[in-house]
Order: structure tokens, then C-alpha cells, then sequence
């Protein structure tokens, strides 16, 4: 079962959905300023979208590969 429609593996959804949380957690808990937390939030979405386009571009040399060899 999936989460998200990002096309990422089962550990792959799994690590961003437990970072998702995890940011929410820093944010709606802690008592850091709220330049930190808008740091910390940049930085969430950076990595979730550094992941989906990385798996896309593996997705895809994967493809390549195979049309290759047939």
C-alpha cells in the first residue's frame, strides 16, 4: 500500500513520511525560535523533493537500460 503517488519504494515512502512527522513534531513541541523552525521546515521539503527526483532520474536510467538490452 502506498502513501503518496511519488512512485518511491516501500522504505523509500516510509523515511519521508517519518521525516514528515518528525518536522511536525520540532515544530508544533519545541520551543525554538521560529527562524529555526522555518529553517528546519525548508530544509524537510528539500530533502523530500531532492528524493523524488532522484528516484525519478533512477526510474528512468533504469528504463534506458532496459531497452537497451532488448
Amino acid at each position: 500500500m502506498s502513501f503518496f503517488k511519488l512512485g518511491m519504494d516501500r522504505i523509500q515512502e516510509v523515511l519521508v513520511l517519518a521525516l514528515m512527522l518528525i518536522f511536525i513534531f520540532a515544530v508544533v513541541y519545541s520551543g525554538i525560535a521560529w527562524s529555526y523552525k522555518v529553517g528546519i521546515g525548508a530544509l524537510v521539503v528539500t530533502l523530500v523533493f531532492v528524493s523524488t527526483v532522484a528516484n525519478q532520474a533512477l526510474k528512468q536510467q533504469r528504463e534506458e537500460e532496459k531497452k537497451r538490452l532488448c
